[in-house]
């Protein structure tokens, strides 16, 4: 395993093997957590200490790949190579209240969303804790700015990565490491409704972003194939047992696309189905996807669709878009890349295997 990969007391364990007090331990902890690219950075080691560790434990940072920044509000979108070859992207968002950075969980992804650039070829692998952690940490020393907040929205299902994920909020939760509260963390699932129901048992402050998109099986299932193993009414069943097991209120992400989910007709509906669950929903105006026919809806569409739902009693924002003069939306960065270096591997697994 990778050392950065590790708690505080496992490092300390493998640290004790090598001869070495506890309180090394916790000086690399808190090295690797700042972000260091090698164990020479760590000059409070002594050098025989780094020398056996670059040996035996390796450090593999990512290197930028490419990174675009909006010249309109400051989002910065990064493409990692990671020690493998494979790509994967973050973004950094900046809002009033903080620093957010958004990052992927796998390479590639299998769930098939007919209108996300993620799923074009296909799940590659699945990205380990301290990669996750990378991303975070790179981020934060590239830019110079200090992450407060973390979605887990980027390319990949988080729940399919279930414990490599639920390691990485751990490491990244941990007051010696960057100590971000998980109240500040937004997990999303296109609706793995096991792990949904196991995640709940963790009663973690986390938010719940459930990607929910369509009002009805008839919809879902155009969109999202993974509807097709977890109907629309199992999902939601989920989301009650677990506003029931953590008291968190869901987040429900609904991208707005022309003709399919937009009529005032689907948030009454969304309004009947989601009656007694305390929720909030977060309208996406689509970002295009050249291989996909799907179109964003209107603006008069999307304000009359956030209206029928506030009418109802149900709290819905329109998330404002950031990076609309970049490659912002999930994917893109990343499949214009392989396209031009001719990179795609072949994806291991298919959504069919749910």
């Amino acid at each position: 395993m990778n050392l950065k990969s590790m708690t505080l007391p496992e490092l300390t364990a493998v640290l004790k093997e090598l001869g070495q007090p506890a309180f090394r331990a916790k000086q690399v902890y808190t090295w690797l957590h700042r972000g260091v690219r090698a164990y020479d950075e760590m000059t409070n080691l002594p050098k025989s200490l780094r020398d056996t560790l670059a040996r035996e434990y390796p450090i593999c940072a990512p290197q930028v790949v490419r990174r675009q920044e909006s010249a309109r509000d400051g989002t910065i979108k990064y493409l990692w190579e990671l020690s493998d070859g494979n790509c994967v992207e973050t973004v950094l968002m900046r809002y009033h209240y903080g620093n957010t950075v958004c990052i992927s969980t796998e390479v590639g992804c299998r769930m098939g969303c007919a209108f996300c650039a993620s799923t074009i070829g296909g799940l590659v692998r699945r990205l380990e804790p301290y990669e996750m952690l990378d991303e975070v940490l790179f981020t934060q020393v590239d830019s110079g700015l200090p992450i407060s907040h973390i979605v887990l929205m980027g390319i990949g299902e988080p729940l399919d990565n279930f414990d490599n994920v639920m390691r990485f909020l751990e490491l990244v939760n941990s007051p010696e490491g960057m100590n971000i509260s998980m109240r500040h963390i937004s997990l999303s699932t296109c609706g793995l409704v096991p792990k949904i129901d196991e995640l709940a048992k963790r009663k973690l402050q986390l938010t719940l972003s459930v990607s929910l998109h369509a009002p009805n099986d008839e919809v879902r299932d155009r969109i999202m194939p993974v509807n097709k193993a977890y109907p629309s009414e199992e999902l939601l069943a989920a989301c009650r047992r677990y506003y029931q097991a953590t008291s968190r209120r869901i987040s429900f992400e609904y991208a707005m696309i022309d003709g399919v989910n937009d009529r005032p007709e689907d948030a009454k509906e969304l309004l009947r189905r989601l009656k007694g669950l305390p929720a909030h929903f977060n309208l996406i105006p689509l970002n295009h996807v050249e291989e996909s026919p799907l179109k964003p809806s209107t603006r008069a569409a999307v304000a009359a669709f956030q209206k029928t739902l506030e009418d109802g009693g149900v709290t819905a924002t329109v998330r404002r878009t950031l990076g609309g003069d970049i490659d912002a939306s999930c994917g893109q960065l990343r499949r214009k890349y392989n396209q031009s270096q001719k990179r795609y591997r072949s994806p291991t697994h298919h959504y069919q295997s749910f």
